[in-house]
Formats: C-alpha cells, structure tokens, sequence
C-alpha cells in the first residue's frame, strides 16, 4: 500500500529553506567562520504558504 504525504503548501519564495546561514567571509580568533542567519521574509521562517486573504468584491 502507497504512503499517503500530506499536502502542505510550500513557500513559493524560499521553497521550504526558511533559514539559512550566509558566511560573511570573516573569521573569529578560535578559526571558525562568522556568519549571518536570515529567515525568509514572506513566510516568516516558517516555510510554509501563508493563507491567501479573501477576495473583497467592491462596488456592485
């Protein structure tokens, strides 16, 4: 029998890599790297769609 995944909505933006960590190229005195972690803006870090807000009819 297949296995079912469930179907999450991945963020279009950063495609389920929310975080990552970018080298600035600098060292510190025990030799190891120093590095930046930054989180996707549009999901927030969390990988996942957002919810879409509804549509608003305007006017008639």
């Amino acid at each position: 029998m297949p296995q079912h995944a469930p179907n999450t909505p991945v963020c279009r933006d950063c495609d389920g890599f929310a975080t990552v960590a970018i080298t600035t190229g600098t060292r510190h005195r025990d030799g190891t790297r120093a590095t930046l972690h930054v989180t996707c803006p549009a999901c927030n870090g969390t990988g996942r769609a957002l919810p879409t807000p509804a549509l608003a009819r305007i006017g008639r």
